[in-house]
């Protein structure tokens, strides 16, 4: 029997690569020098809350928050010295009452803004006059557009901006800290029975919360029950017939008009009238939802709790209809 006749193999012949390899690894390594280039030149990405890319080559120095609550979340996320503008009605922190203003809630100053050289616009959606949403785009300035949803989503705005300004550690305690805050009103209240609130956001014509506003949440989170949940627009007219159908047990408004409310005394049949449960809340804090909202957030808790004491609630709202 013979053998089949194979040749004698060098040594180091298992070690030697093909030339083809070579030119593989090259364009491989050329191809990883590129996306890391790239990355170094977007520097900072973060998607706003319309679901866009907000890039900047390095953090953010000079800011402009177009809404009092951004001021107050640009703060809270360790941005408040990179600030440089914002519009009337900002207020807290105490620093921010010194900021220029390029405008209010009626009409952005796009010149002023312009001659300010930011290199952020933090802008509300829905509080951005709708003419000037376009116009702001094509200034050739980065805008982080906000439209937060949900008390959750306070925290994630805290925590992109952060991110944009370059002070993410700080942004990452006040998230911490404001998660854990929010975790215990939730549990604390999670099981008590429930009350009927009527929130009052303006009283001529009379206008309410509406199934999709930030405060349904807040009235949920605190136990109590909104009897317009069911309306699918933020902030809907009723009647004053529909809210004393409702009857609630309790009656708030955001207002430091002291008579803000003192058109439903004369309805006796309503419980919260009855059982003198109207409640005025500081408008700067839960209806702005800044920075300080869970402080708003106990304010009313503690008006449902007392409303939910007074009353003798103890069995679901429906049954007292």
């Amino acid at each position: 029997m013979h053998r089949a006749f194979r040749p004698p193999t060098r040594p180091d012949a298992k070690r030697s690569w093909p030339l083809h390899r070579f030119g593989l690894c090259s364009r491989l390594l050329v191809l990883a020098v590129c996306m890391l280039a790239q990355a170094a030149q977007a520097g900072i990405v973060v998607r706003d809350d319309r679901g866009q890319r907000v890039t900047l080559a390095h953090p953010a120095r000079r800011i402009v928050a177009l809404s009092p609550q951004l001021v107050e979340l640009a703060d809270a996320a360790g941005a408040g010295r990179q600030l440089i503008a914002s519009i009337r009605g900002a207020d807290w922190p105490d620093s921010a009452k010194s900021l220029p203003r390029v405008g209010d809630a009626f009409a952005i100053n796009l010149e002023a803004v312009v001659a300010l050289k930011p290199d952020l616009i933090l802008a509300w959606r829905s509080g951005t006059p709708p003419r000037q949403i376009d116009a702001l785009q094509r200034l050739g300035v980065p805008v982080y557009w906000s439209q937060t949803d949900s008390l959750q989503g306070i925290a994630s705005t805290v925590q992109r901006i952060g991110e944009l300004a370059g002070t993410v550690p700080t942004a990452a305690r006040w998230t911490r800290a404001f998660d854990a805050r929010l975790a215990a009103q939730r549990a604390r209240y999670a099981h008590q029975p429930p009350v009927r609130v009527f929130y009052q956001v303006w009283p001529d014509p009379l206008m309410t919360v509406g199934g999709p506003q930030l405060l349904n949440q807040v009235i949920t989170l605190c136990g109590g029950v909104n009897p317009f949940a069911s309306l699918p627009v933020l902030a809907p007219s009723v009647s004053r017939e529909a809210v004393i159908a409702a009857d609630p047990q309790l009656i708030v408004a955001a207002s430091r008009n002291r008579a803000a409310l003192d058109a439903w005394i004369q309805y006796g049949q309503i419980s919260a009238v009855r059982h003198r449960q109207l409640m005025l809340l500081d408008p700067h804090l839960l209806p702005r939802m800044g920075a300080r909202v869970l402080d708003g957030v106990a304010q009313l808790c503690v008006a449902i709790e007392r409303a939910r004491q007074v009353d003798g609630q103890s069995t679901p709202a429906a049954s007292k209809r």
